[in-house]
C-alpha cells in the first residue's frame, strides 16, 4: 500500500495552516517554500480543498488562505477521503465482485481489518493534535540542548 503525493501535501499544507491558524490569511508561496513543495502543485490541491469548504480564501493584498473550521475539527481522515476518496488497501475489499474468490478468501478479511486500523487512526488525528504533538516534540528535542 502506498499513500499518494496528493495526499502527503494535502496533508502537509493543511497542518502548515493550523500551525499558523491565529496568524491571519496565509500566502499559499509561503506555504509551499516552507514545505518544499511545488507552488503549481498546492494550487491543484487547495482546489479542492476550497470546494470542500475546509480552506477559504481572502482577497486583496493582505489575503490569503485560511482553514475554514478549526484545527481541532478537521482529522487527517477527512483530508484523506477528500483528496483520495480514502485509502484502499486492496481492490477486492472496496469491489468484492472483482475478485471471485471474495467470499471465500481468508486473507480479504486481514485487508479488511488492516484497511478498518487505518481508518480508525486517521480518523483520531486533529490537526490540532498533529501541531501539539510537534510542539511537544521540539520541546523534547530542545530539552537536552545546553546553552
Amino acid at each position: 500500500m502506498k499513500i499518494s503525493t496528493r495526499i502527503r501535501y494535502g496533508t502537509r499544507l493543511m497542518l502548515d495552516m493550523a500551525q499558523h491558524y491565529e496568524q491571519g490569511p496565509i500566502k499559499l508561496g509561503d506555504i509551499a517554500n516552507r514545505q518544499k513543495i511545488s507552488l503549481k502543485y498546492l494550487e491543484q490541491i487547495i482546489i479542492s480543498l476550497k470546494k470542500a469548504k475546509l480552506i477559504k480564501s481572502v482577497r486583496g493584498p493582505k489575503g490569503g488562505h485560511l482553514l475554514a473550521k478549526s484545527p481541532k475539527e478537521i482529522t487527517v481522515a477527512e483530508i484523506v477521503r477528500l483528496l483520495e476518496g480514502g485509502i484502499s488497501i486492496m481492490r477486492c475489499i472496496d469491489y468484492p465482485q472483482t475478485c471471485s474468490r471474495s467470499d471465500t478468501c481468508l486473507t480479504r478479511q486481514v485487508w479488511m481489518e488492516a484497511r478498518q486500523a487505518m481508518n480508525d487512526k486517521l480518523e483520531s488525528l486533529t490537526l490540532w493534535s498533529l501541531v501539539q504533538r510537534g510542539i511537544e516534540d521540539e520541546k523534547t528535542r530542545t530539552a537536552g540542548k545546553v546553552c
